[in-house]
């Protein structure tokens, strides 16, 4: 019986990485309830009592990163020194340590949340959140945080679509120059 109940509770995790690799498979229109129910070895009724729309799952897809998103700038935040500049340096730490992570599953969830106003509305408070969180430090120059957050974000969503893919070699100037604006906000 207890396992039988791990199971279930385990099966929304199931689907949505099921959903994730149809849309790394198949991109945002091959994600389908017969797809993701395929891909998870279950019945097209077993997803739906967890998701009950194609919309549903790729909410849920944008929650789980989101949510991902802001435990990675929290445990970079936690290796930084307390102070005004600890959010843009986490920030820019952030970039170092995940700029080449897999960027065809970031691709085809942005993708798919593009057709999706509600998903949309999760990133945009994400984005009202991190500039509110840079906005409100004390001794930064006014827009400094901003532009830094807008530029992280550029090279972020730049990879993710396929715009550039910067080597090493180019991508560590810039991170070097990102860093010295965030660690001025103490000055």
């Amino acid at each position: 019986m207890a396992a039988k109940r791990r199971r279930l509770a385990e099966r929304p995790e199931i689907i949505l990485e099921a959903a994730a690799a149809v849309l790394v498979k198949r991109g945002a229109r091959g994600l389908t309830i017969d797809a993701v129910a395929a891909e998870a070895g279950l019945s097209k009724g077993g997803v739906l009592h967890h998701y009950a729309s194609k919309e549903a799952l790729v909410l849920a897809l944008v929650a789980r990163k989101l949510t991902q998103l802001r435990e990675e700038l929290a445990a970079c935040a936690a290796e930084i020194p307390t102070g005004p500049s600890q959010l843009p340096v986490a920030m820019v730490a952030h970039v170092r340590g995940h700029y080449c992570d897999d960027d065809e599953s970031a691709r085809a969830l942005l993708l798919a949340s593009m057709e999706s106003p509600e998903a949309q509305k999760g990133y945009k408070a994400f984005v009202a959140e991190q500039l509110g969180r840079l906005g409100g430090i004390q001794g930064a120059s006014p827009g400094e945080g901003s532009v830094l957050f807008f530029a992280i974000l550029g090279l972020f969503m730049g990879r993710a679509l396929g715009f550039h893919q910067l080597g090493e070699e180019d991508l560590t100037p810039m991170l070097d120059a990102l860093e010295r604006i965030a660690r001025r906000v103490e000055a």
